[in-house]
C-alpha cells in the first residue's frame, strides 16, 4: 500500500518588513516591527538617526510608545482599586519601559507612494487589562514629514493610557560627542526633575534657548510648552547639514529631550531624541496627564518634522 501523502507543514508568513515612501528626494522607511520610522533621508542627509533594516534598534529609535511612554516605577500601578503589575526591563533596572508595542507586528492599512497608515491592537493582559486599537498616519513631502498617531478604545471599560514617539534628530554629527556642536531651542518653560528617569516630585524653570549644546547632557521631560497662534510648539536643532524643526500640536503637552549619553561607543551623543509625549514618566501610577477613553472613544495627536539643508 502506498504511504499517504503528508501535507506540507505550514508556518506563519513573514510578510513585508517595512513600508517605503518617497516624495522628491525624500525617502522614509516605516518598520512594521513597532510601527515607527526606521530611516528618513532627504537627498544625502539622514535626517533621522535610524538603524539598518532588520536590526534591533538601541534606545527605542523611532519607536511608538503605547500605552505609556518612558518609565513606570517597578511596573506597578493601580486603576479603580485594582493593583496591576507590568513586566519590568531587568532586575537591575526594575521599571516598565516605553509601553507594549515596540516589538509588535503592525499591519499596513493603506498606502500610496508618499503616504501610509499602519496599525496594531494592544491586547488586554494582566498588567494592562484594556484593549486599544492604534494607527499611525505618515505623509511625506519633499521637505516635511507629518505623523498623526490615533488611538481608539475597543474594549468594554474606560481605558487610561499615555502615548509617545521616539525620533532621534540628526544634523551632521559623525563622531561620538559631535552633537555638542549643534544649536538647540526647545519651547518649554518647566522641567520635571527625575532620578534614574523617574520623577522626584520637583519641577524647575527651564530656559529653552539652549544655544550650543556643548557638554550639556539632556534626558529630561519638559512641559509648559510655548505655542504659536495655531497651537503648535516648535523645537529647532541645527548643525553642519542644516536645520530641523519638530513641531507638536496641542495633543502633546510634554517633550522628552535626550542626547544619547548612555549609548555605547560609536553611537554616543551623535543625535538628539525629541520625543512628543502625552504624559511624563510614571504617569500610569501617579495619574499626571493620563488620557482616559470611554469605550469607543478616540484620541489623536500630530507632530511634524521639517528640514532645511545648508
Amino acid at each position: 500500500m502506498p504511504l499517504e501523502t503528508q501535507p506540507t507543514p505550514l508556518w506563519p508568513g513573514a510578510g513585508p518588513h517595512e513600508v517605503q515612501l518617497t516624495h522628491g528626494d525624500a525617502r522614509l522607511a516605516i518598520d512594521l516591527r513597532g510601527g515607527g520610522p526606521r530611516r528618513l533621508v532627504a537627498g544625502d542627509w539622514d535626517v533621522l538617526d535610524g538603524y539598518p533594516a532588520g536590526a534591533v534598534p538601541k534606545g527605542r529609535r523611532g519607536g511608538v510608545l503605547l500605552p505609556w511612554p518612558n518609565r513606570l516605577r517597578d511596573g506597578r500601578w493601580t486603576w479603580e482599586g485594582r493593583d496591576l503589575q507590568l513586566d519590568v526591563s531587568s532586575p537591575e533596572s526594575p521599571n516598565a519601559v516605553h509601553g507594549l508595542v515596540s516589538w509588535q507586528t503592525w499591519t499596513v492599512l493603506t498606502s500610496t507612494e508618499s503616504t501610509a497608515t499602519v496599525g496594531t491592537v494592544v491586547e488586554a493582559r494582566s498588567g494592562y487589562p484594556f484593549r486599544l486599537a492604534a494607527a499611525v498616519d505618515y505623509a511625506l513631502s519633499p521637505d516635511r514629514l507629518m505623523v498623526t498617531m490615533r488611538v481608539r478604545n475597543i474594549g468594554a471599560a474606560s481605558a487610561p493610557f499615555g502615548a509617545g514617539m521616539h525620533p532621534y534628530l540628526h544634523v551632521g554629527a559623525s563622531e561620538d560627542g559631535g552633537v555638542g556642536g549643534a544649536e538647540l531651542t526647545v519651547p518649554a518653560r518647566t522641567v520635571m526633575e527625575v532620578d534614574s528617569g523617574l520623577p522626584t516630585g520637583a519641577r524647575h524653570r527651564f530656559h529653552g534657548d539652549v544655544g550650543r549644546i556643548g557638554h550639556r547632557a539632556f534626558d529630561d521631560p519638559l512641559t509648559d510648552l510655548v505655542r504659536d497662534d495655531e497651537g503648535w510648539a516648535r523645537v529647532h536643532l541645527s548643525g553642519p547639514l542644516g536645520e530641523l524643526e519638530l513641531a507638536v500640536d496641542e495633543a502633546w503637552p510634554w517633550l522628552q529631550i535626550y542626547t544619547g549619553d548612555q549609548f555605547p561607543e560609536g553611537q554616543r551623543r551623535r543625535s538628539v531624541a525629541v520625543e512628543p509625549m502625552t504624559c511624563p514618566p510614571n504617569a500610569l501610577a501617579d495619574g499626571t496627564d493620563l488620557v482616559v477613553l470611554e469605550p469607543g472613544g478616540e484620541w489623536s495627536g500630530t507632530w511634524t518634522l521639517r528640514w532645511t539643508a545648508r
